[in-house]
């Protein structure tokens, strides 16, 4: 059986640099399948007026997993995940790659007899690409593994198998998996590398620190690849910016939120595609608190439907409120919890209920005068906190030095 040269030209796009990267495993695909999964069950966190038609969307799924990709061992994942009930031959499918396998084994086989490394290496990428496009998720690690495994290896096809390998992991939901190819990268990163492969790596590196739950990362790396993004096999565009905007509004300045994020000529270009979460941050520049409230609403189901966002939708919901909240007090020495409320269209009963959890939680620098209805702001005095930083950083450097005294008497 021999393999068609053109399946190899498919599985490949073009990065920045010229390089060849793996369009496999479709990470789009990966977004679909989770938002299926969040409409199914007995309480579905994702509900039909989100803006999703199931239907066409199953039948989306279907298509690219059976017809498409040809990935048996997904497809009957799906089946026992979603209850699809269909007579898909995937006997036949398994069948059919196994021959191809043999080929393409054979092709590597045959470049070691007959040609050099780097046919051998290419030989060996075809395998891992198509695995992780029709095998399941071992057998596309395992691929790669055996890619990695080559003599005389550049350390730039290193990161592009490390970083096809973490994809691999990423599309199965193996966080473990995808952070030690992401570490792995990186270490060869810091020793050397292309400009487009160490740009791309951040992307890698920050999507498995936003499913970490370490935003304030995130957001840092992110920001920084606005202009240069390149990582369209991980992530489209528009949901990059959508990625990049969450992250960010909670930790930026005023300041920067309004060069790098309102008026930022690459988030400027598609704020039409994402009319929501530009609307989110520009209420909140603007401090029009009622207007961010319900962009906050409308942003719930964007969490929702999104694989790196759906994890951390309450948290990031959370401290979304928090920012809210924190900015409008921050105007104030005392204010009343009627002008509060109405300021941010929520009753009286709800802001108190909000803000006493945030307040005993530290959240918050304010008190409440349930009395006279007033809320009241207490602003941390600068110098005193620098004063008591300083104290206790002093007391742990002497600590330090005095083990290091007594190591140094023994």
């Amino acid at each position: 059986m021999e393999v068609d040269d053109t399946s190899k030209e498919e599985s490949v796009n073009t990065s920045a640099s010229g390089e060849p990267t793996s369009k496999y495993p479709n990470m789009a695909l990966a977004q679909s399948i989770h938002q299926l999964t969040m409409m199914v069950g007995p309480e579905p966190q994702l509900m039909e007026g989100s803006g999703i038609d199931s239907v066409a969307l199953t039948k989306k799924v279907r298509t690219q997993v059976g017809e498409d990709f040809e990935n048996p061992s997904l497809y009957q994942y799906l089946q026992s995940t979603l209850g699809w009930t269909d007579d898909c031959d995937l006997t036949e499918m398994k069948e059919k790659h196994v021959l191809t396998v043999k080929s393409l084994e054979q092709k590597v086989e045959d470049a070691k007899e007959n040609a050099g490394d780097m046919e051998v290496l290419d030989a060996r990428f075809e395998i891992a690409r198509f695995a992780a496009k029709s095998l399941s998720k071992d057998e596309a690690l395992n691929a790669y593994d055996k890619v990695l495994a080559l003599p005389k290896l550049s350390s730039g096809k290193k990161m592009d198998a490390l970083m096809e390998s973490a994809r691999v992991s990423s599309f199965y939901g193996d966080l473990k998996k995808s952070l030690e190819s992401i570490e792995k990268a990186q270490k060869l990163a810091d020793d050397g590398g292309d400009w487009d492969r160490r740009n791309r790596l951040k992307v890698y590196s920050a999507l498995n620190k936003l499913l970490t739950r370490d935003v304030k990362t995130t957001a840092s790396l992110l920001i920084d690849c606005v202009a240069t993004f390149s990582c369209t096999e991980l992530c489209s565009y528009q949901d990059f910016i959508v990625y990049t905007i969450l992250s960010n509004i909670l930790y930026l300045p005023r300041t920067e939120i309004k060069e790098k994020i309102i008026d930022g000529p690459e988030i400027l270009s598609i704020a039409a595609d994402i009319p929501v979460v530009h609307k989110l941050v520009q209420s909140l520049y603007d401090c029009d608190y009622k207007t961010y409230l319900h962009a906050m609403v409308e942003v719930h189901p964007i969490l929702m439907s999104d694989r790196f966002l759906q994890p951390h939708a309450g948290y990031l919901m959370r401290e979304l409120h928090v920012l809210g909240y924190k900015q409008f007090l921050d105007s104030y020495k005392s204010v009343t919890m009627e002008s509060m409320a109405a300021s941010f269209g929520i009753s009286v009963q709800y802001l108190d209920l909000q803000l006493s959890r945030f307040i005993a939680a530290g959240r918050l620098t304010a008190k409440i005068d349930k009395f006279g209805g007033v809320v009241e702001t207490n602003r941390p005095d600068l110098k005193n906190a620098q004063y008591k930083e300083m104290i206790q950083k002093g007391d742990l450097l002497l600590n330090r030095i005095q083990k290091l005294g007594r190591v140094v008497d023994l």
